[in-house]
């Protein structure tokens, strides 16, 4: 049975960082299409980034240029560093095999003053 686990989150001022982990079990991890969602209070759930097995990336438009999707197969993990943040980044951040079921618990992200 697939688990994700993540790790990471916390709180943070505007304009600080902080990098996600996400990591997997699973002999196969290098050929999963990885993905990271977020979901604030009272709103949907919304995908943030993706990385494929050859490493293209996607992003949602308001994180470009701020967050890096990463992804280090020896480790079967796949992480997400936060640069720039901004209150409205504030949200559970969940790790997902994409197009799967398979999701990690996940973790807090608070950004404030």
């Amino acid at each position: 049975q697939v688990q994700l686990v993540e790790s990471g989150g916390g709180l943070v001022q505007p304009g600080g960082s902080l990098r996600l982990s996400c990591a997997a079990s699973g002999s196969i991890f290098k050929f999963w299409t990885m993905a990271w969602y977020r979901q604030a209070p009272g709103k949907q759930r919304d995908l943030v980034a993706t990385i494929a097995d050859g490493l293209h990336t996607n992003y949602r438009d308001s994180v470009k240029g701020r967050f890096t999707i990463s992804r280090d197969n020896a480790k079967n993990t796949v992480y997400l560093q936060m640069n720039n943040l901004k209150p409205e980044d504030t949200a559970v951040y969940y790790c997902n095999i994409r197009e799967t079921a398979v999701w990690g618990q996940g973790t807090q992200v608070t950004v404030s003053s």
